[in-house]
């Protein structure tokens, strides 16, 4: 079984992504997009889900650790809309409160330069929004469900 799963880290500036190896295990960088607007990022995603052929988008959804929704969480639920709409594959969203908080430890701990942490942490946030949702679900749960 092949299955190729994104992870998107969804921000104002620049927006992370991550994307699957074959069996749905394990989630690599992919790459970042300095996002202008949604509709901009909604055709470079709509470019790579052909190019790498994506059966399905996790975007992580930025709730605040009361797990209420924030000015964030607004923005990123129109995204996850447009998504839906135009893109033709499954988006599913994954809770990725601390993300960004982790992957700049993890960046820190891996004595990356302060300079090139910026533009790392949004794709090691990405790749851990896929991780957690892979790990939860499973190659053949992800696929199925």
């Amino acid at each position: 079984m092949s299955i190729r799963i994104m992870g998107v880290d969804y921000g104002e500036k620049r927006v992370g992504l991550a994307l699957s190896d074959p069996l749905g295990i394990t989630a690599q960088p992919l790459e970042c997009i300095e996002r202008e607007n949604d509709a901009q990022v909604a055709g470079e995603l709509e470019r790579l889900i052909q190019t790498h052929d994506i059966e399905r988008v996790v975007v992580g959804l930025p709730v605040n650790l009361s797990g209420n929704d924030s000015p964030q969480t607004k923005r990123a639920r129109r995204f996850i809309s447009r998504l839906r709409k135009n893109l033709g594959v499954k988006i599913e969203t994954w809770d990725e409160r601390l993300s960004s908080d982790e992957a700049e430890r993890a960046l820190i701990d891996m004595d990356v330069r302060r300079s090139r942490r910026k533009e790392r942490r949004d794709i090691v946030a990405a790749q851990l929004i896929l991780q957690g949702y892979l790990d939860t679900k499973g190659p053949a749960k992800a696929l199925y469900s």
